[in-house]
């Protein structure tokens, strides 16, 4: 069966509102790991919507007021349609903005740290269907949800601080480093979010179909869904070490995950029987969010590399796994480094902090700082 036959084939699905869901029942658990340490930073996060967004935020608001399309029941209403309609099975009680801007490209994005509001390029509503759009909406607000644009614009922050050290001569490694491990934990984010637009469409056939378009286009009348899985899994395993030296090549500095990757993810977090267990009801709460806990989140996301290093097909960590117990290693290391990015953030918070409260000269208009929350890049953000 053709990707087009699918869509034909697709009944109208009754979805399960997911009420008092926590941003944490879909977030990879390298994000949910990270996100549960920044947040134990504690009033930094105020600190930088008030210094940051106070400026850039509301004229990036005031460029798409003027030069897009402010989405509601009377403009683009199958767009706010199927946005309400996201929204009210992820249980979002207020709704962002969302504007949509003339662009040819698939894309979409989350913009703003104080009231974050969402963009659409006009590609997406001219080549998705119904299912498709809602899930690309989903995708945002799963990224509006878990605050993923504030706690980025606060490592960016924390890379910019880090940036003073580049004198020394380990500074410079160092730094990319950390900006490596910084593009790391967002494309774990796009993972997160692929799985939120799956949680508010509840239809695999379309989030696997989004993620098709957005590798090879709009028209699918002659893709088909298991050849671009088989794609993913060649991906995965085919070649020798040289083959997984180029993929850490292409994905070291990329803020997003290949669409191919991101499909694969997709389908073992289905596989796997979570995305089953979060529709029959369990899921965590909001209302148990503060109780979260630092350690077992990085616990669980040293797991998870540990558990991905494991069944991993890659010719290099196939190689690593036949000279040692690479799983056991990659966990250890896995933990450890979180752990320490947690004693690294807590140390930089304050002096960041400080920064943050540095009064800025604005200069060149509302496109004077995008890069610092915007994530529009590579793809929906």
């Amino acid at each position: 069966m053709t990707a087009s036959d699918d869509t034909a084939a697709s009944p109208a699905r009754r979805r399960v509102a997911l009420t008092g869901i926590s941003s944490r029942a879909w977030e990879h658990p390298a994000d949910r790991g990270a996100l549960t340490a920044l947040r134990e930073l504690r009033g930094f996060d105020d600190v930088v919507k008030a210094f940051f967004g106070m400026w850039n935020e509301r004229g990036f608001r005031l460029s798409y007021l003027a030069s897009a399309i402010r989405v509601d029941h009377r403009q683009y209403p199958r767009v706010y349609r199927l946005y309400t309609e996201a929204a009210s099975t992820l249980d979002v009680l207020e709704l962002p903005e969302l504007f949509v801007t003339q662009s040819p490209m698939l894309n979409a994005q989350a913009i703003g740290l104080e009231k974050p509001f969402i963009v659409l390029n006009t590609a997406c509503v001219q080549q998705l269907d119904d299912e498709e759009l809602r899930a690309l909406l989903g995708h945002e607000l799963g990224h509006v949800r878990s605050g993923h644009a504030v706690y980025k614009t606060i490592l960016m922050i924390l890379t910019r601080w880090a940036a003073n050290l580049s004198w020394l001569p380990v500074g410079a490694i160092a730094l990319r480093a950390i900006i490596a491990a910084m593009m790391e934990w967002w494309r774990k984010a796009e993972l997160s979010a692929d799985r939120a637009g799956l949680l508010a469409g509840q239809d695999p056939a379309a989030s696997l179909r989004l993620l098709m378009k957005l590798a090879g286009g709009g028209d699918l009348t002659q893709i088909d869904t298991a050849a671009f899985l088989e794609q993913a899994a060649e991906y995965e395993s085919g070649g020798d070490v040289r083959d997984s030296l180029h993929k850490l090549r292409m994905t070291a500095w990329s803020s997003h995950p290949v669409p191919v990757a991101r499909a694969a993810d997709l389908r073992q977090w289905i596989d796997s029987g979570a995305y089953g267990r979060v529709l029959a009801g369990d899921y965590p709460r909001r209302d148990t969010d503060s109780s979260a806990s630092v350690s077992e989140e990085i616990k669980a996301a040293a797991e998870s590399y540990r558990e991905a290093f494991g069944r991993s097909q890659d010719p290099l960590v196939g190689l690593l796994r036949r000279l040692g117990d690479g799983a056991s290693d990659i966990g250890e290391w896995a933990g450890g480094g979180a752990a320490r990015a947690r004693s690294w953030l807590g140390a930089a918070g304050e002096a960041a902090s400080r920064a943050a409260r540095k009064p800025r000269t604005p200069s060149g208009g509302p496109e004077e700082g995008r890069d610092a929350w915007s994530d529009a890049s590579d793809g929906p953000g």
